[in-house]
Formats: C-alpha cells, sequence, structure tokens
C-alpha cells in the first residue's frame, strides 16, 4: 500500500484538496482519499511532494500508426497540403512497430493512461496488445467515391474482428464528412447503432471542409482529382456545413466524439442540439495540431459558453513534436488564460474517461478506480496556473 501526498489533489470529481492524502495499493487501486484540511503534519510512511496529484490523462484522439511521420511534414503548409503529404508519406519505408512502441513508452511516461487511437489497419495490433496503457481503437473508413462502400467496410469488418480477437476494445467509425460516401456511412451507422459502440469522426478540422460542402471549387476537390485521382462527378454540394450535412449519420445514442472542431460555429451547435443529446456528445481539441497544420485553433471560449464536453488529444506525431497531453493544456491555458488549471484537468481526465465508457477505472481518484496517479510540478500555486516549468512525472 502507498500513501502519496501533495500540495494539491485534484480527484477530478469535485474542487482540489489541499494537502490530501491518496491512499491506493502497489498497483495503483484507489482505496481512500484522505482530506488533512489546509494543514499537513509529517506522517509515517506518507510520500510528500510538491506539486499535484491527478489521474492519468486520457488522450481522446491519436494516431499511433503515424508515429514514422514524425519531422517530415512542414508547419502551416495548410490543410489540402498536410493530406497530400500524409498521402506521399504514409507508406514510406520505416520501422513503424518501432516508432509505435517508442511513441506508446513515451505517452505512458507523459502520464497518459488511455487512450482514443484512430487506426486503418492492424499494424497496431502487437504494440496496443503488449502496452501498459489502455487502448480503444477507432477502425477508420475511407470512401468517397460510391463503388468503394463495400470494399472499405469489408476491410474495416476484418480489421476489427482482429482487435476483438486480440481482447482490445475497438469499434468502426468514419474519416471525416468529406471522404466518406453516403453508403458507406450507411453501414457505419448500421454497425454502431447494431453495436452501441463508441463513435467519432474528425469534424469541421479546415476551412476547406466547409468550401468543400459549399462550393464545386475547393482544395480537398482539387486533392481529390489531382493527389488520388478520384472521379468527382457523383458529388454535389449541400449547401450546408459538413457537420449539417452529416448529423444523420451520427448515431443519437452511442457516445460520439467529434475530434477538432476548429471550424465549428454556434449554428452548428445549434443543429447538433436538436438531433442528439450533448449528455454524450463530447468535442475533442487537438490544439497543438491545428497550430502545426493551418496555424489556428478552434473556438473554445465558445464551446465553453455553450457547456460543451470537452476533452484533449494529441493527434499523431506528423501534426504533432510530442504526444503529450501537458503540452496540449500548456497552449490552450497560453492562448486562453481565463480557463482554471481545474477546467483542463477535467478535459485531461474525467471528461476524455466518460467519453470511452470507461469511467468506471480511469478519469477519477474514486475508491476501486485505477486511473493511474501523476505529479505535475512547476504549479504557479498563487494564481494556480500551468507554468513553462511545469512538467508531469508518472508515479503509478
Amino acid at each position: 500500500m502507498r500513501k502519496i501526498a501533495a500540495t494539491y489533489v485534484f480527484p477530478g470529481t469535485g474542487s482540489p484538496l489541499k494537502n490530501g492524502i491518496l491512499v491506493c495499493s502497489d498497483e495503483g487501486t484507489i482505496i481512500d482519499i484522505l482530506d488533512r484540511g489546509d494543514s499537513f503534519r509529517e506522517e509515517a510512511g506518507v510520500e510528500f511532494y510538491s506539486g499535484i496529484l491527478v489521474p492519468g490523462f486520457v488522450n481522446a484522439h491519436c494516431h499511433l500508426e503515424l508515429s514514422h511521420l514524425q519531422n517530415k511534414i512542414e508547419k502551416h503548409i495548410g490543410f489540402s497540403s498536410f493530406l497530400r503529404e500524409i498521402n506521399l508519406l504514409r507508406n514510406e519505408p520505416a520501422n513503424k512497430e518501432k516508432e509505435m512502441q517508442v511513441a506508446d513508452r513515451k505517452m505512458w511516461a507523459a502520464g497518459i493512461a488511455a487512450i482514443a487511437d484512430v487506426s486503418n489497419s492492424d499494424i497496431s495490433l502487437a504494440v496496443k496488445q503488449k502496452s501498459k496503457n489502455y487502448y480503444h481503437t477507432f477502425v477508420e473508413v475511407f470512401g468517397f467515391h460510391p463503388s468503394r462502400a463495400e470494399r472499405a467496410f469489408s476491410k474495416a469488418e476484418e480489421v476489427l474482428e482482429l482487435f476483438r480477437k486480440a481482447d482490445l476494445s475497438a469499434s468502426i467509425v468514419p474519416h471525416s464528412p468529406y471522404s466518406v460516401s453516403h453508403e458507406l456511412f450507411g453501414k457505419v451507422l448500421k454497425e454502431a447503432e447494431k453495436n452501441g459502440s463508441v463513435f467519432s469522426i474528425h469534424n469541421q478540422e479546415s476551412k476547406a471542409e466547409t468550401e468543400f460542402f459549399l462550393s464545386d471549387e475547393s482544395d480537398i476537390t482539387k486533392h481529390f482529382i489531382d493527389n488520388l485521382n478520384l472521379d468527382t462527378s457523383h458529388w454535389k454540394p449541400t449547401g450546408k456545413s459538413s457537420l449539417q450535412s452529416v448529423l444523420y449519420y451520427l448515431p443519437k445514442e452511442n457516445q460520439l466524439l467529434l475530434v477538432h472542431n476548429t471550424h465549428t460555429q454556434k449554428q452548428d451547435i445549434e443543429a447538433l442540439k436538436k438531433y442528439r443529446k450533448l449528455q454524450n456528445t463530447f468535442f475533442v481539441l487537438c490544439p497543438n495540431s491545428n497550430l502545426h497544420i493551418g496555424n489556428e485553433l478552434p473556438p473554445v471560449n465558445l464551446f465553453r459558453e455553450e457547456r460543451l464536453q470537452i476533452c484533449l488529444g494529441t493527434d499523431s506525431l506528423a501534426s504533432n513534436s510530442e504526444l503529450s497531453i501537458l503540452q496540449e493544456m500548456l497552449t490552450i491555458q497560453q492562448n486562453f488564460p481565463d480557463i482554471s488549471l481545474q477546467e483542463l484537468l477535467d478535459w485531461s481526465t474525467v471528461n476524455g474517461a466518460k467519453a470511452l465508457n470507461i469511467n468506471d477505472t480511469f478519469g477519477s481518484f474514486e475508491k476501486g478506480k485505477n486511473p493511474g496517479v501523476n505529479l505535475i510540478s512547476g504549479i504557479d500555486f498563487k494564481t494556480m496556473k500551468l507554468t513553462p516549468n511545469s512538467k508531469v512525472k508518472r508515479l503509478i
């Protein structure tokens, strides 16, 4: 048994405890949280740290299989150019399994306990089987042309079965509104409703995505024609935003993770509210990826005003220098200084756990849970803010 104390304990279920003591098994199962009030007195067998104790982070959006692309794509090239580079580099020679292993271990060391990972194949399966982290794999389908629907979905079913046979949590999801045909969307929707599985989709990541649904002339259309040699003759713009255009392909009762949301507007949120409950809808933000690709950020204050459930993700090493939830928190704090540390920690822990339906184990310090224990040091306790010197250390 371990007793771990710090300047503050952020349990994920309420206000932080000053000089609180976390009691847990050697393996990390929470036994109790002791509130010692404002004054700390030394107690036998208690480990004390200067900093804050927080549950293990939940990375609500990652692409582990792109780990070999670190430092391969230059910054600020814009979304359409980024798509082109991913298409060109995805299959370049590399020791992909080793790169994924390194990325997985670094995430664990950076305090990440659970990961929502997007995969287009089973290449990451062996790494996930051996990992200390929990993974839910979103088996992602592409297929812009209707003729690809049957083949794309059949391949996804094969990959899903491999993950399930390996006893790894997984579900089939669409890549994005612009890369999946109505026919393929319908197959994915039927599968999700049948299994009640967690659902995720890249949403309104770029201005180009919005333009694709409003006009025949968009950078994404040009990408399909020039770089992928796709027939786009069947496509007709809807005249509405991408999210509003595919709302009816998003299963109402399933947990839904909308990822990026860089160009989501108030009218999109209003349309979403009319279609489904916000209680099972989560907005996943990947700010460092958004800055890397397009040098832009999502409308975070709008989401807060609308009381949306926000989570944090890292995206991939193709669009991020590291897979660190702490760094995502720092970027948000730098750009939105009114956001409290407790709010950022909720986004990083309990909200992500709720989104993935794993909050019986992860996301908060509660008796019987085993969420992982992180120490964040380098805190400005006067303002209760992170600083450039803030670091995270995995204690359990």
